[in-house]
């Protein structure tokens, strides 16, 4: 009778298993999977996140570059965080996904996939955003608007040094430079090759204002362009009489005022000579 009972208790327990699951698999399968998994990139300091907060389970980060054996972050191993910094373990040219996993907090079977959220694919050369550079403007001896660029720094190192996005893009780097006349809405673009430029067409009286954007052209669409630097403008300049009019001009006029001056000047003698004589008339009339 005890056997027979505790084979029917065996058949039970097989049958739960069947309908049900096993309890770890039960378990892993009630977790939460991570929502909104996105790439962060900004002069390559690139981060991973998603949602929501775990609450009674942890999030483990895989990533892995295509063709290649997945990998894991020792700071992004069964954490409670929503974001994982893979800045340092990411190749510059190589072309990523990332696989956000939820665990229970026991740890899930060896036989049971935890379940998970894979990111869209990111590639830091082609990805990350370059933000806004500095730069400096200056006249030369000529009187021409100068800009010295300064390439933005990264986050990324080398040779216990920071590398800037020239170190990084080479020859692929380019800038391109709006300016326009204050006051003004039409903008013109230059693209330069270089960290400078030089502007000879610009009107020497007028202020102009400039604002720069790192240029990549092996990047496709919005990427092209980086973020636009706060725009700064040229002092106006101002010029003597002489500098403004030439001394033609300045000696043209003075000579009109004088003759228009000795002309007022005439006419007044003119006009008391006249009331003079009115007024020795009448008295000669009177006596």
């Amino acid at each position: 009778m005890e056997n027979k009972t505790v084979i029917f208790s065996a058949l039970f327990l097989i049958w739960l298993t069947l309908v049900n699951g096993s309890p770890a698999s039960l378990e892993v399968g009630k977790l939460p999977k991570a929502t909104n998994v996105s790439w962060t990139s900004y002069n390559f300091k690139t981060i991973l996140t998603w949602g929501p907060k775990p609450v009674n389970y942890t999030y483990t980060v895989e990533f892995s570059r295509f063709g290649r054996d997945k990998q894991r972050n020792p700071h992004c191993i069964r954490s409670s965080e929503t974001e994982c910094d893979l800045t340092n373990e990411l190749e510059l040219k190589g072309v990523y996904s990332a696989d956000v996993l939820s665990e229970s907090l026991q740890g899930s079977s060896d036989y049971v996939e935890a379940p998970y959220t894979r990111s869209n694919n990111f590639c830091p050369y082609n990805d990350t955003i370059i933000g806004r550079p500095e730069f400096n403007l200056k006249v030369n001896g000529n009187k021409k608007i100068v800009l010295i660029i300064q390439d933005p720094i990264t986050a990324l190192h080398k040779d216990g040094r920071s590398l800037n996005i020239r170190d990084i893009f080479k020859k692929n780097l380019k800038y391109k430079i709006a300016y326009n006349k204050a006051g003004s809405t039409g903008k013109k673009i230059l693209p330069v090759d270089e960290s400078k430029a030089e502007f000879n067409s610009l009107d020497e009286d007028q202020s102009y204002c400039f604002s720069v954007a790192a240029y990549i052209p092996s990047r496709k669409g919005d990427k092209m362009v980086g973020e636009w630097s706060l725009p700064k403008c040229s002092p106006q300049e101002h010029k003597s009489l002489i500098e403004e009019y030439g001394l033609a001009v300045i000696g043209g006029a003075a000579l009109i005022i004088l003759a228009f001056v000795i002309a007022v000047i005439v006419l007044i003698v003119v006009c008391c000579k006249r009331a003079r004589r009115q007024t020795s008339m009448v008295k000669e009339t009177i006596v």
